[in-house]
């Protein structure tokens, strides 16, 4: 009985099913959002879908459509989610969200928004928001702090986005901001040094104590490493997006794309119903990780590497609908 009890408490139970829900959950926050009457930011997605979309309501459509049909092809069999899938979903309880941050997808910034919307007024404008604090953990709220009922309520009832971003224009950006920068030395001492240890040929003893010159050959090499799996869970920086946030177990209502970051972030906060006082921050696009940088570094990759990398992250390919790099030679 004890040992149920305590299984139980780690277990999390995921519905499905987000509508006619009962008047003891409509208690559990009270019925109001916003101090407005109760319509939250699901309920107006999905009652705008009845009616005639508008072209970016038909592509979120598609793109939901398209998550929920890879899914069914791909995932045989479902499980229960435990509280540590859930430290990526960050909580807003003032207008109903849940967003799961990915890094390397505008995670900064849509941090920054999140604080503006949790704030109560404490933040008014999200790019004067610094860096660094955005990832100070206590400013955000995570849906794995929550008892098991009230995860089960906030899945239920909150709308759940999700950016994401073309997966090895993805990793090339995270080799690029933790083993290219002079200032990411924990970078370098907890993986950089691994690196190298496994994967160059006669290091140097400096390489081997500060591990700040991996290539980029080498971190593909550690990355489809059997050893560097069997160790422990990949960095959040290079994990896969379906490892992170579990779409096919998390219903998503809103994919977002890095490709099209500042339509799509501008639909989802006219969605909330707060276009008008929250803009999404622009970014720099003299630093961002373009397609052809991306063929750049991929060009002296060994066809066996190449292959090996494409599997580690080919759900993610399938999942979010992008094609298999014009680069890469598979074939």
């Amino acid at each position: 009985m004890a040992l149920a009890t305590c299984l139980g408490s780690f277990i999390l139970v995921i519905f499905y099913f987000q509508s006619h829900l009962g008047s003891a959950e409509d208690q559990f926050l009270g019925g109001r959002w916003h101090g407005k009457p109760r319509r939250s930011p699901l309920q107006a997605l999905y009652d705008s879908a009845q009616l005639e979309p508008s072209s970016i309501q038909a592509k979120h459509q598609g793109r939901r459509e398209l998550l929920a049909s890879t899914c069914k092809t791909y995932t045989r069999k479902r499980r229960v989610l435990t509280s540590e899938d859930l430290k990526h979903l960050v909580v807003d309880d003032t207008h109903g969200l849940l967003y799961c941050y990915v890094p390397k997808v505008a995670c900064t910034n849509w941090k920054r928004v999140m604080m503006v919307l949790t704030g109560q007024g404490k933040y008014k404008d999200p790019s004067l928001i610094p860096a660094n604090e955005a990832h100070v953990p206590s400013n955000l709220r995570l849906l794995s702090e929550f008892s098991t009922a009230e995860i089960n309520y906030r899945l239920r009832n909150y709308l759940k986005f999700i950016f994401v971003r073309e997966p090895f224009e993805r990793l090339v950006s995270a080799y690029r901001n933790k083993f290219t920068r002079t200032y990411n030395t924990a970078f370098h001492k907890r993986y950089g040094t691994k690196i190298i240890e496994r994967h160059r040929r006669d290091p140097s003893v400096e390489a081997l104590e500060r591990g700040n010159d991996v290539t980029f050959e080498e971190f593909l090499y550690y990355l489809v490493d059997p050893v560097t799996q069997r160790e422990e869970p990949f960095n959040e920086h290079w994990e896969r997006v379906h490892s992170l946030c579990h779409p096919c177990i998390i219903h998503y209502d809103v994919v977002g794309k890095y490709e099209t970051l500042e339509e799509d972030a501008e639909y989802l906060l006219q969605l909330i119903g707060v276009g008008d006082s929250v803009k999404f921050p622009s970014s720099s696009k003299t630093t961002r990780t373009t397609d052809g940088m991306a063929a750049e570094f991929f060009k002296t990759v060994p066809l066996f590497y190449q292959r090996r990398l494409f599997n580690l992250y080919k759900m993610d390919f399938l999942l979010f609908n992008y094609t298999v790099p014009h680069f890469l030679k598979l074939h």
